[in-house]
């Protein structure tokens, strides 16, 4: 089933969930090329309210444009919340899940002792993180989920700004 869940729950502090907002998150990122311009999306719901985030920038990754998206709607939560965190990122979600506290514990390094890709944007989410209680949900990408195709639309609308200004420059 093309729409199925893998949901990973990150509780890395100990906030009283039952005061705590509760928040849904639905993010994407993508690249025109990999490496090429790249765009990220996010969408932030709490109740009624319902929030759309997006950039790019010109030269990046598609990872690297996963890990902004996450960042950038996590950063936009101005207190510690429960959130509902949708990704189609196997990338993000096995990081926050699973691969960062033993890339930490190595150093930074991975089990192969190379150094972590992506160092930066990964040492940003990991503080990010710390803050909240995540509960991380993989969707399948390009499968129908309205928030997931909408961040989609509006991470490759992100980076498309970048094509349309080489292309009148050339």
């Amino acid at each position: 089933n093309s729409k199925r869940l893998v949901s990973i729950s990150t509780s890395k502090t100990c906030w009283p969930t039952e005061r705590m907002k509760k928040v849904v998150i639905h993010s994407d990122g993508g690249c025109h090329g990999n490496p090429g311009p790249g765009g990220w999306a996010a969408i932030l719901e709490y109740g009624p309210h319902r929030r759309e985030l997006s950039g790019g920038v010109p030269a990046t990754t598609n990872n690297r444009m996963e890990l902004q998206a996450a960042i950038e709607a996590l950063s936009a939560l101005k207190e510690p919340c429960e959130v509902e965190f949708y990704t189609d990122s196997e990338y993000v979600k096995n990081g926050v899940s699973g691969w960062l506290s033993n890339w930490k514990r190595n150093g930074w390094r991975t089990k192969a002792k190379k150094p972590v890709k992506n160092e930066d944007l990964w040492r940003r989410l990991d503080q990010l993180v710390s803050k909240h209680t995540l509960d991380f949900r993989h969707i399948a990408g390009h499968s129908g989920h309205a928030e997931n195709e909408r961040c989609d639309k509006l991470a490759v609308a992100a980076y498309q700004k970048f094509l349309k200004a080489r292309k009148t420059s050339s």
